[in-house]
């Protein structure tokens, strides 16, 4: 595949089937490090909104459960009782 003077490409056909892509379609170039990944306009944009969503659930959440100073398993007990399979009292 060649790139014109203008840095374009022509994406092939099975390529565009596979994605759905037509004349007036979003596509996103996604660097991936080592490459760089096609992928359709709205599965960037649906990816990067879950994205936001979740780091503004966690940002929420966080300093909202103060331990003091339980251990993870101390807290588990706390929660759910002690597992008499795994200590019995």
């Amino acid at each position: 595949m060649r790139v014109t003077e203008k840095g374009q490409v022509t994406i092939p056909k099975p390529i565009r089937d596979k994605l759905s892509i037509g004349p007036g379609s979003e596509v996103a170039f996604v660097d991936r490090g080592d490459f760089v990944e096609l992928v359709r306009g709205e599965a960037v944009h649906d990816s990067q909104g879950r994205r936001e969503e979740i780091s503004k659930a966690i940002a929420a959440m966080r300093g909202s459960r103060d331990f003091d100073g339980l251990t993870t398993d101390e807290y588990m007990d706390t929660i759910r009782g002690p597992r008499d399979d795994l200590d019995p009292r």
